[in-house]
């Protein structure tokens, strides 16, 4: 599986050179309105593309009536697995500013560092990131020899930190306002609310979650490790920072003992990413399932219409499978 992945961010980086040329003959004036691949210029707003929902989410909330987002990463579709379009890049050439996760999506990055858009906005760069690597729960999770260089680095789910993704919305409303200088007071109004909402967000977690049975959670892979951080949780992962990574028969193991040894009831699995591996271990350590989603997109299956709406979901599933009290 991981060298399968590996070839795929291989292919990924080959992608935007050739689709740069194939963008030029497109032109902007046959691109479409179509959300995904949408054109980005020509709107007479400032136009921003967002390379998948988090990024979305901050650049239509901070940018309100004055900007028009086209987002890279359709609804359902796996942030990591974008296959940038020469369609996508030929937008992308044509916008006003650029909101990513630097290290997330390849193909983006290779995209955005070929791009000639005056502004870069990338979100890494706007809080803190830790290196988390294969550790997961502060335990070491056993993967085979050909790790890739994605699972072994820096965690890019900063978004999933109410904390850090306030940080984030704030450096990129000044990005916003030194891009767009003409509607500067409303970007710093929008952000003030957006960090509002954050902040109270954050104080949401940190009370529903001060006493609880147990502090141990389990997941299909480690995107929750700044929420646990923050909150004083410890995630176990099934995987590591790969979604899609096969876990070893030892870590399975391992994952029993804790559960039996912490008092773990829920395994969590997330919307975008097969279940079937964390009903495995559920049903063999008699344990329960449920959803906890790393936001990476809303869709139909989501519990809520927006990223504020789905961390109040992800609160509850945590407070129900920790037993808060």
């Amino acid at each position: 599986m991981n060298v399968r992945r590996r070839t795929r961010s291989r292919a990924q980086r080959l992608i935007p050179a050739a689709a740069v040329a194939a963008a030029t003959v497109l032109g902007a004036g046959t691109l479409s309105a179509c959300s995904g691949d949408s054109a980005a210029a020509g709107t007479g707003k400032f136009d921003v593309v967002a390379s998948f929902y988090p990024m979305q989410f901050l650049a239509e909330r901070i940018g309100g009536d004055h900007v028009h987002v086209t987002t890279l990463t359709s609804p359902g579709q796996e942030p990591h697995d974008l296959e940038i379009s020469p369609r996508q890049i030929a937008a992308l050439q044509e916008s006003d500013a650029v909101l990513y996760l630097k290290n997330l999506q390849p193909s983006v990055d290779d995209a955005v560092a070929q791009s000639p858009v005056s502004t870069k906005i990338d979100a890494g760069s706007l809080t803190t990131l830790e290196h988390h690597g294969n550790e997961v729960g502060g335990h070491a999770a056993e993967h085979d020899s050909h790790e890739d260089e994605e699972s072994a680095g820096k965690d890019p789910h900063i978004w999933l930190d109410p904390v850090r993704y306030a940080q984030v919305a704030q450096g990129v409303g000044k990005a916003f306002e030194k891009a767009d200088p003409k509607h500067a007071a409303d970007y710093r109004k929008n952000t003030a609310a957006l960090v509002k909402q954050l902040d109270a967000l954050d104080t949401r977690f940190k009370d529903g979650l001060a006493h609880t049975k147990s502090k141990v959670f389990i997941t299909t892979h480690a995107a929750f490790g700044y929420l646990a951080e923050r909150y004083g949780l410890t995630e176990e992962a099934i995987n590591g920072l790969d979604p899609e990574s096969e876990p070893s028969a030892a870590r399975v193991r391992d994952l029993e003992r804790t559960a039996e040894a912490d008092g773990v009831s829920t395994v969590f699995y997330e919307t975008l990413v097969s279940d079937k591996t964390a009903r495995t271990i559920a049903d063999d350590a008699g344990l329960k399932t449920d959803v906890l989603d790393p936001i990476e997109g809303i869709t139909d299956k989501s519990r809520g219409k927006d990223y504020i709406a789905v961390q109040d979901a992800n609160l509850k599933a945590l407070q129900q499978a920790l037993g808060a009290r």
